[in-house]
């Protein structure tokens, strides 16, 4: 002990840490994939962004917005929020915005999940689940697809214990492109235990083209949360905006645990305007729909396992995914690999798809036209 300040001598402390240290679960998580060939590629079809910029009307509102960047957004995307509740059908109190999707679902996590508790969600499916959960402190429970790369429901409503507080269902599926039915999910939200939540990612949604919107049934399901983003069919992955729909409850405890002024306001003018352009919106999504299927039947063709996809990509399932990978990059284009698993491709325009398909045909050792 120092006879002058009462504070213990140093000398006589356990050692410590060369550096700060992050909790356990923290240190253990892995890292969010890279596609190789990033920056050397020509076609890059590894990220499920749109191939295509967001219009004019988009970029001049975005630019426009950009004068008042000495003032702070909207606490909660007010105006984002009142345009998607008018066209939905839903209040204000039913709507939040943010950031993308992505940080919405972090939010819910963390404010509904925590320590000792656990998440089912279908493996294989988005790659940031278990990381969110980790970081949320939960346990994830990931629940095998089956033999057609499918949520299983069933297997994923029996996995739902006394410590489960949130399932995840991810539809269509990343990075399968599976889709859940209505009535699918209706049997299955009917078999979930009304205090444990049922979060819907449904990011990929429009090239699914849906007949109905699964937000009639938050009346009916007041456990369901909606997750959607503007980064895939609306052409903004790098302005980051998202919108959660659910019950006036879990919203209300979303914004009092999330940081104030979350989406900007050049998101959110991006947002706006891209909302309103539901012409574009369709005609962007016919033609990613198109080319989807022009690559699955090649694909196929070539005796592939495809699976029909409802995202702007297709799933190849494979084991050594890793080298069709590499192949594609010696192509010029890059793409998502999961080794063991499959190879999730991004659509693009025509050429993209050239290069990938001659990346398979070099691959497989068999070069043949496409038709």
């Amino acid at each position: 002990m120092s006879t002058t300040t009462g504070i213990p001598d140093g000398s006589l402390l356990p050692p410590r840490p060369r550096l700060p240290v992050p909790r356990p679960e923290i240190a253990a998580l892995p890292l969010y994939s890279r596609a190789l060939g990033l920056g050397t590629t020509t076609w890059v079809a590894s990220s499920n962004e749109s191939s295509v910029p967001p219009s004019k009307v988009v970029q001049d509102a975005m630019a426009a917005s950009a004068a008042g960047l000495n003032r702070y957004p909207s606490l909660y995307g007010d105006e984002l929020v009142d345009a998607i509740g008018r066209r939905l059908g839903l209040s204000d109190e039913q709507v939040t915005a943010g950031a993308g999707s992505l940080p919405l679902l972090q939010q819910l996590l963390t404010a509904y999940t925590g320590p000792g508790t656990e998440v089912v969600h279908a493996w294989r499916s988005y790659e940031a689940y278990p990381i969110l959960i980790g970081v949320a402190g939960a346990s994830s429970v990931g629940v095998a697809l089956d033999s057609g790369h499918r949520h299983r429901l069933d297997a994923m409503a029996a996995a739902i214990t006394e410590r489960t507080k949130a399932v995840i269902v991810c539809n269509p599926n990343n990075p399968t492109g599976t889709t859940v039915t209505h009535d699918e999910l209706l049997r299955f939200l009917s078999r979930v235990p009304r205090d444990v939540l049922v979060v819907l990612d449904e990011a990929y949604r429009e090239f699914s083209q849906p007949e109905r919107d699964e937000t009639s049934l938050l009346p009916t399901f007041p456990n369901l949360v909606i997750l959607r983003t503007f980064s895939k069919a609306y052409g903004l992955a790098g302005a980051r905006a998202g919108y959660l729909t659910a019950a006036p409850e879990i919203i209300r405890n979303l914004r009092a645990s999330a940081p104030p002024f979350g989406l900007s306001r050049v998101a959110e003018a991006g947002a706006v305007a891209a909302w309103a352009e539901e012409e574009l919106l369709s005609a962007t999504v016919a033609a990613v729909v198109a080319e989807r299927q022009f690559l699955t039947r090649e694909l196929r063709i070539r005796g592939l396992d495809v699976p029909e996809s409802g995202g702007n990509f297709v799933w190849i399932a494979m084991e050594r995914a890793g080298e069709l990978e590499q192949a594609c990059v010696r192509h010029r284009v890059s793409v998502r690999a999961f080794d063991g698993d499959g190879v999730r491709v991004t659509i693009g325009g025509r050429p993209a798809t050239q290069a990938v398909l001659d990346a398979v045909d070099s691959y497989l050792g068999a070069p043949r036209g496409t038709e």
